[in-house]
């Protein structure tokens, strides 16, 4: 048994060199593929080309007893890493007569993401960091477009701070909130200005199927390119009203990061033992239980600033709290019919999201379970050998 255990066991090592290989050679062809992409400004991620590849494979995949799932999860994992090699053979620059692009707080890190893309696609980039006020107005004498990205409570400073800019240079902000730095921009430049709010974090690898919302200001034909620039580096946009974009923001972030950090404190206080807790986790608690210290591994300044940055967020934040309030009076009188009813009110009002959500869920319970066992085999064997 042993022997022949050990027999197929040599047989599956070799087939799995062969995928190495195989992927390996993959990624090489990709790398010709970014650098015909880049010499023509064709898009890093094309969806119809990506669905198209994924439903022939899977119709081959089940002609070979093959999981359709399965193949489709290694080709997705596999066109993650590709776009992000994609990235090294730069971009083809839309707007190469541009004047210096001027990225203020481009020492942060979202800024040093966009620095290091207008970088890549061809483009002169300078920095205006805290320290160097004394030369801004130099600095932005000559700028062919300037990007404010710095934290929500000096935003409104720092544009207005920004003196007269030439009148065809591009104002545009990366921030969370948009009514308020909209107007500003608005307010203290008289040429083209556009609203920015990157739906991601600092840390992707590739802007391929990342969102970038944008809120029209002013003379929207100036900044086209920089739109269509966006669309090259992979992102997807979605044109919004500052005002309809802050309103969604309120459930987006507001809520949602404050009951993150309200049961940040809740387990805080409670102080369970948090390895013993992760033991005992399924895989959903994992994942909510990550996505609530993944938190608390950022900026506090940064989400006490998301949160508090408007009146409106805190008056929705009351009206759950006030929800909250109804929901245990339930317990309290052990109304399980109310509870029930509420649920089914509820499931009614997510509609077809909610079958839809169900299977979004479940790939990400599957991906979050093996990432806590892959996360806990050192553990594992440390208890076991020590």
């Amino acid at each position: 048994m042993v022997a022949e255990l050990s027999r197929l066991r040599d047989q599956i090592d070799e087939v799995d060199k062969q995928m190495v290989e195989l992927l390996a050679r993959r990624l090489a062809l990709v790398a010709e593929v970014g650098e015909v992409k880049s010499e023509h400004g064709l898009p890093i991620y094309a969806p119809d080309r990506e669905a198209a590849m994924l439903a022939s494979r899977r119709e081959e995949a089940v002609s070979k007893g093959v999981p359709p799932d399965l193949i489709e999860d290694i080709l997705r994992r596999t066109m993650r890493e590709s776009y992000a090699s994609e990235n090294d053979s730069g971009f083809k620059c839309l707007n190469p007569e541009l004047r210096p692009i001027v990225i203020v707080g481009g020492n942060g890190q979202l800024g040093k993401l966009f620095g290091k893309l207008f970088r890549l696609s061809g483009y002169t980039v300078k920095v205006l960091g805290s320290q160097d006020w004394d030369n801004a107005q130099e600095m932005l004498s000559d700028a062919g477009m300037v990007v404010v990205t710095v934290p929500i409570h000096k935003t409104d400073g720092v544009i207005r701070a920004l003196g007269n800019l030439p009148d065809d240079c591009l104002l545009a902000d990366l921030t969370s909130i948009k009514s308020e730095p909209l107007q500003a921009m608005l307010e203290s430049h008289k040429g083209p200005v556009v609203g920015l709010h990157p739906m991601f974090g600092p840390d992707i690898s590739s802007l391929a199927k990342q969102v970038i919302v944008y809120c029209d200001g002013r003379n929207p034909e100036a900044y086209q390119w920089l739109l269509e620039q966006f669309r090259i580096w992979g992102a997807s946009l979605h044109r919004i009203s500052a005002i309809e974009h802050d309103q969604g923001m309120t459930l987006i972030q507001a809520l949602r990061h404050f009951t993150s950090f309200v049961y940040g404190v809740h387990l805080a206080e409670e102080n369970p033992n948090l390895d013993q807790l992760t033991a005992l986790s399924s895989p959903i608690y994992r994942l909510e239980l990550a996505m609530v210290g993944r938190l608390f591994a950022q900026d506090a300044q940064l989400y006490g600033d998301i949160i508090m940055s408007s009146p409106q967020n805190i008056d929705m934040i009351k009206r759950f709290h006030s929800r909250f309030g109804e929901a245990i009076k339930l317990l309290d009188e052990k109304d399980k019919q109310g509870f029930v009813s509420a649920f089914n009110q509820v499931e009614n009002w997510f509609g077809d999201f909610a079958p839809r959500f169900m299977k979004e869920s479940q790939n990400l319970l599957r991906q979050a379970n093996d990432t806590a066992h892959r996360a806990n085999e050192p553990l594992c064997k440390k208890a076991k050998f020590s």
